[in-house]
């Protein structure tokens, strides 16, 4: 199932999505009987997900996806988790060896923005990165959660984009201030529920900028594959529903490729990750205050 957190003008709802058609949590509730809340991620994690998901094969998808603004699936997370250097050619690409244990960034929830927003910069900035990302959603608290148990906390996945300053990464030695402006984690375009995907090690990942391929490469390659992130990082954190875990990026950022330039404003960023949809987002670069 495709889940997506919906705006139409004022209001806010959430619905399922199939192809270009959406069916809308009123419609969900009047189809099926069961009332249903109002906020996505009790409707998610609070079992609500789960009592409905046998009764919804018969939904009629009546309205158009495009009569709504897609926002971005989880609002408000408790956690995000981004990994560094977990796919062997973009460690490769940077001189560096894939690590045997997550390296972790945190990035803050006001980072996050959705689809067909536009990712704005500050004007100081003046290495701006991409980095496509697979994300996966905690569907369970859990701590010190075992590699054979991992996959089952895992509600489902969704393309990130890990946003980076490099020129404040370099200037701090560290990862976290170029990383977490406001609209530096788009992502989306919604959730694909994990049992939607056969094989999640093995997905074409892209990142077009105006149309021109930047990164191509697929998730067999990360380093770390999801059921160790995942228990390694519990062993580390208590990890929550609706946290969020972006599990690293491939080969092609701008950082040392010699054959690629910094973003700059009004570029064009297509992400795509095979069978969890596109995420299209425009640069803008504002002045500072």
């Amino acid at each position: 199932m495709k889940i997506a957190r919906l705006l139409h003008g004022n209001n806010e709802t959430y619905g399922f999505v199939k192809g270009d058609k959406v069916a809308t949590k009123d419609e969900i509730i009047f189809l099926t009987g069961v009332p249903i809340p109002y906020n996505v991620k009790d409707f998610l994690f609070d079992g609500w997900y789960d009592e409905i998901k046998n009764k919804i094969k018969d939904l009629p998808y009546e309205e158009s996806i495009s009569k709504f603004k897609l926002l971005s699936p989880i609002p408000n997370p408790n956690k995000i988790i981004c990994l560094a250097f977990n796919y062997t050619d973009h460690a490769e690409e940077q001189g560096l060896q894939a690590p045997e244990d997550p390296v972790i960034v945190i990035k803050p929830r006001t980072a996050l923005t959705s689809t067909e927003s536009d990712i704005i910069c500050p004007d100081f900035v003046s290495q701006l990165d991409y980095e496509v990302e697979l994300a996966l959603i905690i569907g369970k608290n859990c701590k010190n959660i075992s590699v054979e148990d991992a996959t089952s906390a895992v509600f489902g996945y969704m393309v990130f984009n890990d946003v980076s300053a490099r020129d404040i990464q370099f200037k701090d030695k560290q990862f976290t201030r170029g990383k977490s402006f406001d609209s530096f984690a788009p992502c989306g375009p919604w959730i694909t529920t994990a049992d939607e995907i056969q094989d999640v090690q093995n997905l074409k990942i892209t990142t077009k900028i105006n149309g021109e391929l930047r990164q191509n490469s697929s998730t067999n390659k990360m380093f770390i594959k999801i059921p160790e992130i995942v228990s390694k990082i519990s062993k580390v954190m208590t990890l929550e529903k609706g946290d969020i875990i972006s599990t690293g990026t491939p080969a092609g950022v701008v950082i040392n490729n010699p054959n690629a330039v910094f973003l700059k404003d009004g570029d064009q960023v297509e992400m795509e990750i095979e069978g969890l949809g596109i995420l299209n987002n425009t640069i803008k670069f504002v002045k500072s205050d």
